[in-house]
């Protein structure tokens, strides 16, 4: 007759307190698993016995006593104490011994059947563990003052490149800003029933910042993007959301962003070096195109115009009640090479599929004539847009 719950734990832990793995390893079940939070998860009676023969042989002296334990039909509750010093010839979890004291207590939370342990929940005190051992300092040191301003700096920075909350553009628009300095566009377009459309994804890491703002709109239905360089697809993996792209730019959106026809050759010899880096940094990597979209397709009330020479298939979005286009990189609004604010100017040609297009698409868009454009970087051109654009 199968033993009863408790029983199974309680001749468990007996058994890791005299080290011996093999009877640690009978009270589990052969499809058992053991999740350490936030340490490992381990399979089966083997998984077991290989887990804590790392830890014994770390920690020679280690004993463990059951403080408290509760059992409820097939479930039981353990509480733990457990002690040692790390002073052993082998490394714990990748963490070479440093010959601290360890003093921790914890929880297992077990599930018995049959006799055998076939599941366990264990909360073991990793923070104190880490402290004790020195990888972390102790608390209200000046050690631990210098690592938290380290941290909080980190975070502050961290924050700076993931963008802004959302800020409106126009009716149902908004835009979140982000990189360093914040000078990546990406618009959020409030959908019928609910939600936001993503237009343009921005640099790896504003995937936070895009989903918080688009979280209080209602969440991400899908991101559309206006073309698909690295800088425009970047957080695109981090909103897991379905992505769309017209059909000329789906295989860079699946490929290298573009990167196969940057000249860097073509920038400015100080800026070379930063965007030979600064451009894998930011891209977050190939997506998966869930579908296209054409020219003239409806986006969230915007009409899909295609405008290629910077990317094959690069779209803005034009909206005809009020006359906002959202222009990707049809032009830029600064100097990509200083950050300086300027007049509306071609993207640059070392950036550029094909300038000369990318000249007609301009010129295309100053025939729609909209009432303002906001591009994929820095601020929008607004007043006399058209003759704005005629100069470029």
């Amino acid at each position: 007759m199968p033993a009863d719950a408790r029983s199974v734990v309680t001749a468990y832990f007996d058994a890791l307190a005299a080290h011996d793995l093999q009877a640690a390893g009978d009270c589990w079940a052969p499809d058992g698993v053991d999740e350490l939070v936030g340490q490992a998860t381990v399979q089966g009676p083997d998984g077991v016995r290989e887990f804590f023969g790392g830890l014994f042989a770390a920690m020679p002296d280690f004993t463990m006593a059951v403080e408290d334990l509760i059992a409820d039909g097939d479930r039981v509750a353990a509480l733990w104490r457990a002690s040692g010093t790390f002073a052993g010839e082998s490394d714990y979890q990748g963490i070479r011994p440093t010959g601290g004291r360890v003093e921790l207590r914890g929880l297992d939370l077990f599930t018995v059947r049959d006799g055998l342990i076939a599941a366990n929940v264990a909360f073991p005190d990793g923070l104190g563990f880490a402290r004790q051992i020195g990888m972390l300092p102790e608390p209200g040191t000046g050690a631990e003052t210098a690592v938290l301003r380290a941290f909080n700096a980190k975070t502050r920075a961290a924050r700076r490149l993931a963008g802004k909350p959302a800020e409106p553009v126009a009716d149902g628009v908004w835009r979140v800003r982000g990189g360093v300095p914040r000078a990546m566009n990406v618009y959020l377009l409030e959908d019928d029933g609910g939600g936001v459309t993503v237009f343009d994804a921005g640099i790896k890491g504003m995937g936070p910042a895009i989903a918080a703002a688009a979280t209080a709109l209602g969440g991400i239905n899908r991101v559309v993007l206006g073309h698909s360089h690295v800088d425009h697809r970047g957080a695109a993996p981090e909103l897991r959301a379905p992505v769309f792209c017209h059909a000329d730019d789906r295989a860079q959106a699946e490929g290298d962003g573009g990167l196969h026809y940057v000249d860097y050759d073509k920038l400015r010899a100080y800026a070379r070096p930063f965007y030979r880096r600064i451009l894998h940094v930011w891209d977050g990597g190939p997506v998966t195109v869930a579908g296209t979209i054409a020219e003239g397709d409806d986006v969230s009330g915007f009409r899909a115009v295609h405008i290629p020479g910077h990317s094959p298939g690069m779209i803005a979005l034009y909206r005809e009640r009020d006359g906002l286009m959202l222009a990707s990189d049809l032009v830029y609004t600064l100097d990509v090479q200083t950050s300086r604010p300027s007049a509306p100017q071609l993207p640059l040609d070392a950036f550029n599929l094909d300038s000369e297009l990318a000249r007609a698409s301009v010129r295309k868009v100053a025939e729609i004539g909209p009432s303002a454009l906001w591009p994929g970087h820095a601020e929008p051109v607004t007043g006399d847009v058209a003759a704005q654009l005629a100069k470029i």
